[in-house]
Parts: C-alpha cells; structure tokens; sequence
C-alpha cells in the first residue's frame, strides 16, 4: 500500500513540474508571464520542502516512541549538546563589536544579539573541535588494527 501511495505522490509531484515547465517555456523573457511561470514553481518548491519536512519530523517521531532505546540515546545526545550550547553562551562576550579604527559596527553595539553570535561562534567550534578528536581517535583505531 505504501508503494501506491508513494507512487501516486510521485505522479502529483511530476504532473506539477511538467506543468511549470510549460508555463516557464510559453512565457517570454522578462514578461509578468515568466514572473507567474517563477512565482508558481517556487511556491511548488516551497510547499514540498514544507510537507517533506513535516513527513520526516514525523516519522522520525514516531520511530523514536517505538524503539525506546533509541529515545533514551537521542535525549542524552540533546542533553550533551544542551550542556555544550551553555558552556558556549556563558564563554561568549556581549561587549560592543568595534571596527579597525575603533568605531563601534553597525548593529554590533553590545548586549543580546552580539552574545548571541559569540555564541554561535564558540558553539561551531567547540563542536568541530569535538569532531576533530573522534575523527583522529577513530583513525588511529584504525592504523592500530592494521
């Protein structure tokens, strides 16, 4: 049943493209034609990624509430990138953002927004650094055993 499900939404998904692609090859260059013709594919491309999305939350959901062993790993996982965004937020500086010349940057005036973004920063790297050491503890497993 769910290959004829998943057929027919091919089928719908297909029928859509080719009719976008008649608009966009009838409308000429430059003409309120084409802008309807781009403005209909895009909201087509949007609606998918919108419905993609939500199928996949959901199925991973429900996936998740059948095996419980695979919930309790995902919520630890949650709870060590919890404690890592933390640590991130209280290392970063909400001081105002200055220039070369000394001169505070537009929109870089301190408070929220600029801890917000020192957050981000400190969160990417200590993530890629704890990426790197299992990358290079995983390739040094690997020379060991051969």
């Amino acid at each position: 049943m769910d290959s004829k499900i998943l057929k027919g939404l091919v089928a719908i998904i297909s029928i859509l493209g080719i009719v976008g692609f008649i608009m966009v090859a009838r409308a000429g260059e430059g003409t309120p034609e084409m802008a309807s013709a781009a403005s209909f594919m895009v909201s087509i491309a949007f609606y998918l990624l919108i419905v993609v999305v939500a199928v996949t939350v959901l199925l991973s959901l429900i996936s998740l509430l059948k095996n419980p062993a695979a919930l309790k790993k995902t919520f630890v996982g949650l709870a060590i990138l919890a404690v890592v965004l933390a640590v991130s937020y209280f290392t970063a500086s909400d001081a105002a953002v200055y220039d070369a010349q000394g001169v505070v940057l537009k929109e870089g005036q301190a408070g929220a927004t600029s801890k917000w973004v020192g957050t981000g920063i400190t969160y990417s790297l200590l993530l890629g650094f704890v990426g790197l050491v299992f990358f290079v503890l995983d390739l040094l497993k690997g020379l060991v055993k051969s």
